[in-house]
């Protein structure tokens, strides 16, 4: 970390501890104490801005406090953490934090995630949208993306750039997993009865129902609100404003219809085998 970035970091952590503080004048040390730390988690361009923001809406039912730090697998510079340090920027968010992260499903991860006063909210999406929303990402609104001169230089169209992004590309400079192997580092969140798994599109479509069930886990975990339930819920609304993410294009459920072609649904198919239908989006392979 550069001085520049060591002294970004500093502030941050000045304005933090000044949160924290109001925050305990407010709600009262004791109800701050007893409230669970709480970690966003999601794979990239599957709703991670999102639940953020949700996350964020907290702070105004409650003794939660958004440190305004970087994910915590991320450093000031957005470099990669080491494993020691994420792990170690997990277990020192204090009650009433609130953190994101593109955490894998793995120990010692899982451990420290769910351990009590912990609450971890994991946003999972059709990997097919998210296959869309990557391409675009990669070749519209980031040229800096690794991804981006592969897809807008070697790449003729969006059929390679999708079938791309399946099957995983090899080249120097312009590495790519596979979508299989990228969802096989998260799935086993789903497995986790400690961990709120909400759906991308339901946070979409089903706003109100799924913020209740944010509200319901955080309960469980120790949370008390006092607030009636569709206050709560509205406090939460306010927060989100999908346009303030740099990354946000469109956000919308089914999009990749619009741009699969035959031959992209059978390479999908071939490639990811049983994983729509272990997701729920699809109950067989006829789609």
């Amino acid at each position: 970390m550069n001085l520049l970035h060591q002294i970004k970091h500093q502030l941050k952590q000045i304005r933090y501890q000044g949160r924290r503080s109001v925050a305990a004048l407010h709600w009262g040390a004791s109800r701050l104490n007893s409230t669970p730390a709480v970690l966003g988690n999601a794979m990239p361009k599957s709703g991670s801005h999102l639940i953020i923001q949700i996350l964020q809406g907290l702070t105004e039912i409650g003794p939660f406090i958004n440190p305004g730090m970087p994910p915590v697998n991320r450093g000031e510079d957005n470099s990669l953490l080491p494993e020691e340090q994420v792990l170690a920027n997990i277990q020192k968010m204090k009650p009433g934090d609130i953190g994101y992260g593109y955490i894998h499903a793995r120990q010692p991860f899982i451990d420290a995630l769910t351990a009590p006063g912990r609450a971890t909210v994991f946003v999972y999406r059709d990997p097919r949208d998210m296959i869309i929303s990557h391409v675009f990402y990669a070749t519209e609104l980031h040229p800096g993306h690794n991804m981006h001169k592969y897809y807008t230089e070697v790449l003729q169209d969006m059929e390679e750039r999708i079938n791309a992004a399946i099957c995983g590309v090899e080249e120097p400079g312009s590495e790519l997993s596979g979508i299989r192997a990228k969802y096989e580092k998260y799935l086993e969140w789903l497995n986790q009865p400690n961990v709120l798994c909400l759906r991308f599109e339901d946070l979409i479509l089903k706003r109100d129902e799924a913020l209740g069930r944010l509200l319901d886990y955080l309960e469980l975990r120790g949370f008390e609100c006092d607030l009636p339930r569709a206050h709560a819920i509205s406090g939460i609304k306010s927060a989100i404003a999908p346009r303030r993410s740099g990354t946000f294009r469109k956000g919308k459920p089914g999009n990749w219809q619009e741009y699969f072609t035959p031959a992209n649904k059978s390479i999908f198919k071939h490639e990811t085998g049983d994983l729509l239908i272990r997701m729920g989006y699809e109950e067989n392979e006829r789609w």
